[in-house]
């Protein structure tokens, strides 16, 4: 009987609410109705805006960026990052499309600034590149790194080639290892240098780096 009684109570409990809810639909009807009616026409406006402004500035980006690429291929910094007169430059599409073209045009003109010898506008533009790409990842914080190391910002050069040399263990590693032994010396620090020319040799011995490494890790040993 208890049983019952308590089912009774839940039966009741749904029906009320069951019944407040459908009265709030119907005092709220005109209110609920305006706002289904403003989110689809947010969402066709965003639909709408990606199909015709969006799409069409990314192609546009995309394609002012081809004439670039191809001078920093071929070494002409200067052209590639603004331009000749004829094509855009990686500042001009920047200043006009931002990342519209893809990301990678921050590190194209990154790296432009690095080869100019832009050193801080380097760093600027490097840390606004972001990938999933591990070798890329490790390329660009070499080249903050180089950027640092060029304003002899020794400790930020260093911090930025242990963090490329994290990234993956990969043939490029040696390189960066090795960048950070150099500054290492550079500073002083011989100790820390050592560790990271013995962590080329252990790891990375079929480098070009591991093949020369023993003449960097005996020339601090014997000079101790």
């Amino acid at each position: 009987m208890a049983k019952n009684n308590q089912q009774e109570a839940q039966q009741e409990q749904v029906a009320t609410t069951v019944s407040g809810v459908e009265e709030f639909f119907k005092k709220n009807q005109k209110v609920i109705e305006w706002v289904l009616i403003a989110i689809i026409v947010i969402i066709l406006g965003i639909l709408a805006y990606n199909k015709w402004v969006l799409a069409p500035a990314k192609q546009e980006a995309q394609g002012q960026m081809f004439p670039a690429e191809q001078q920093f291929r071929d070494g002409n910094f200067e052209a590639a990052l603004n331009g000749d007169g004829n094509i855009l430059g990686f500042n001009q599409i920047i200043d006009q499309y931002g990342k519209k073209g893809g990301k990678s045009v921050y590190f194209y003109a990154g790296i432009c600034n690095l080869q100019l010898g832009n050193y801080q506008e380097a760093i600027d533009l490097l840390r606004k590149y972001s990938t999933k790409d591990k070798v890329m990842q490790g390329r660009t914080l070499c080249a903050i790194g180089d950027a640092y190391c060029n304003l002899q910002d020794y400790t930020n050069a260093l911090a930025n080639y242990k963090k490329a040399a994290a990234v993956e263990e990969n043939a490029f590693a040696a390189t960066y290892l090795l960048k950070a032994g150099l500054v290492c010396e550079e500073t002083g620090d011989m100790d820390g240098a050592l560790k990271f020319y013995k962590e080329i040799e252990t790891k990375y011995p079929q480098t070009l780096e591991g093949y020369d490494i023993q003449k960097y890790i005996a020339r601090i040993e014997n000079s101790k």
